[in-house]
């Protein structure tokens, strides 16, 4: 029986005629008469489609809608959503607390990802990772307010109204995890889960003072969180110690047959058995690339993480200079990388995209395809930089540089496997400079983008490449948190866990971890 109402359309002539010209075919009226008949076939399958029903989630921890707190209970305006939702009993995160950014996906808790496009939409189903917590047993207290489509190192950009540093609230937190920073560091949570693509996890981890970790690309599940691009995506650990970033990677790493990004290789490890507090044997290189970039180094950042970066020395680490030119052309193929790639996947494709074996959030695409038609206008500076120039290079050079960008990543990425092969590890700053000041809301355009984008240029290589890379907190500078940058070899978070560990008790005078 045929359906009076299909589920698709069937396109007019002026419909065809109209695709044709943009793709540059010259079809006749009979041409296009002829293609519309050829249509009828597959259209029904379109029907049949939706007739049929996708796997559900099963979500087993009940929860409440939660609500959207008043600023007086919400200081640093780094909460969007709280609702306490318990996990089991019993497990590693038993009686822990966390926080959730607001681009992963909670079922019945809105989600925003820190756009007006997406406001109103509730997710179904839970994120890998957020079943994951709650089968360990945290309580999770809420969603992290992120910056608008995650596309900023400063935490101005979200439509919420910027999230303001704990150490200095004129100061941003640093982007796009800037809830989920922002209250470890506050103490309202005792970890978080944050997302990376050119640094989200770590920037704010660095700027507010805590340890953040990007895992190797694919370790953790992406599956359930809203994409920026597929080659860029990363989830990772925030916590106040490393101990807990090591405990809550151990939850969070592993397969789950739905994120194309995994790969079966990559087996997770026991972390917290790293934590022996000794840096003895390991072999440290400080690269010098990663200092001193033209107008946005800070020289008491870079003398703080190399005085930083020398104390390894003293914990039985040796300690050297290495040379990675390569790391200087990084930021310029992660601009290769993002612009398109994100054009493509994050807005033109709605989210979700094609191409890719993986889940596909149709809630979540449906929802934001909505959304960025009708509120294209409320998108971030930000998002809207990145979808005119990315457009611009896929319009008149046809994916050149993205390609181009991704054959050289392979260059990039040889390049720290090189440097790993004499040292165990690389350090860095994690930003070129401490917190900058929250600009104002009448803060014209450039200013806007300027202090959303200028802190990325040692954070964002690690993403086109996929090494794993960790910030930690290393020093003080005129009150503000300095971050040192730790990369290791692909697969080898133990490495950078233990460094960090030793770091930790050694300097800071840390106890054992529990």
């Amino acid at each position: 029986m045929t359906d009076a109402h299909p589920a698709v359309r069937p396109p007019t002539a002026a419909a065809i005629e109209d695709i044709a010209r943009r793709y540059r075919l010259d079809l006749s009226a009979e041409d296009v008469a002829g293609f519309l008949g050829l249509m009828a076939g597959p259209l029904a399958s379109f029907d049949r489609i939706d007739q049929l029903t996708a796997p559900a989630a099963i979500n087993r921890y009940p929860r409440t809608p939660g609500y959207r707190p008043q600023p007086e209970d919400n200081p640093l305006n780094a909460w969007y959503w709280k609702s306490e939702i318990p996990g089991a009993e019993s497990g590693p995160l038993a009686g822990r607390t966390l926080a959730v950014k607001d681009n992963v996906c909670v079922a019945g808790v809105p989600m925003m990802n820190g756009t007006r496009a997406l406001e109103g939409y509730v997710p179904d189903a839970d994120a890998t990772v957020v079943t994951r917590v709650l089968d360990a047993g945290a309580t999770i207290l809420g969603k992290s307010v992120c910056e608008s489509l995650c596309f900023s190192g400063g935490s101005h950009t979200n439509d919420t109204g910027p999230v303001r540093n704990p150490h200095d609230p004129t100061r941003t937190s640093g982007g796009s995890s800037a809830g989920s920073g922002a209250l470890v560091a506050a103490g309202e949570v005792d970890m978080a889960i944050g997302g990376d693509q050119g640094g989200s996890v770590r920037m704010p981890a660095s700027w507010c003072g805590i340890y953040g970790l990007k895992p190797t690309w694919g370790l953790v599940p992406y599956t359930g969180a809203f994409p920026i691009e597929i080659t860029l995506d990363h989830l990772g650990p925030m916590a106040a110690t490393t101990a807990d970033v090591a405990l809550l990677l151990e939850v969070l790493a592993g397969p789950d047959g739905l994120d194309p990004r995994q790969s079966a290789q990559l087996a997770p490890a026991g972390y917290r058995k790293a934590l022996t507090g000794d840096a003895e044997g390991l072999r440290i290189g400080i690269v010098s690339e990663g200092f001193g970039w033209a107008g946005a180094s800070e020289d008491d950042v870079d003398e703080a993480v190399r005085v930083a970066a020398g104390r390894f020395a003293d914990l039985g680490a040796s300690v050297t200079e290495v040379s990675v030119p390569w790391h200087r052309d990084g930021i310029h193929l992660f601009n290769g990388i993002a612009f398109e790639g994100a054009t493509k996947l994050m807005v033109e494709g709605n989210s979700m995209g094609t191409n890719w074996k993986g889940e596909y959030n149709v809630g979540l695409l449906d929802a934001f395809a909505r959304g960025r038609l009708t509120r294209a206008d409320d998108l971030s500076e930000t998002v809207k930089l990145v979808t005119l120039l990315g457009q611009y290079l896929q319009d008149r050079y046809h994916g050149r540089y993205y390609a181009k960008s991704r054959n050289l990543a392979r260059s990039l990425e040889a390049a720290y496997d090189a440097a790993l092969v004499d040292c165990d590890l690389l350090v860095m700053p994690t930003l070129p400079m401490k917190a900058t000041l929250i600009p104002p809301g009448d803060a014209p355009r450039e200013e806007v983008i300027g202090r959303a984008l200028e802190m990325v240029p040692n954070t964002a290589p690690f993403d086109v490449t996929g090494h794993p890379a960790m910030s930690l907190p290393c020093a003080v500078a005129d009150g503000l948190p300095v971050g040192m940058m730790l990369i290791g070899r692909k697969g080898e978070e133990a490495t950078i866990l233990r460094a960090s560990d030793a770091f930790e008790r050694g300097v800071f005078a840390r106890p054992v971890p529990a």
